[in-house]
């Protein structure tokens, strides 16, 4: 299984599994990638779709389980990791990095 390592000069580094990496990249409008690099001014928008994404996950999660159709998708959302929980260390990294104009690479 592959992993991305998240690196900047102005924090230390997030290391995510390659699912969830590739998830939050495609939320950020990047397709994945073994290398990459977010810049500063690319983050604002960046931190939006993940906050935006995390919410959505969220209002999935508590939805009331008694549909049907969606019980199974529901109850292993319910089950797994959220995205709040997975994208919260990048998220960070991208507020230290943004306030400190630093880029953020991965497989560099």
């Amino acid at each position: 299984m592959s992993l991305y390592r998240f690196k900047s000069k102005a924090a230390g580094d997030v290391i995510m599994m390659g699912p969830g990496g590739d998830q939050v990249l495609r939320i950020i409008g990047k397709q994945p990638a073994p290398k990459g690099i977010l810049q500063p001014a690319d983050m604002p928008a960046a931190m939006q779709a993940i906050e935006h994404a995390v919410a959505a996950d969220e209002a999935l999660r508590k939805k009331p389980a008694d549909a049907a159709a969606d019980d199974q998708a529901r109850a292993a959302a319910r089950d797994s990791v959220s995205l709040r929980q997975r994208a919260w260390p990048l998220l960070e990294l991208m507020k230290r990095a943004q306030a400190a104009n630093q880029d953020i690479v991965w497989g560099v």
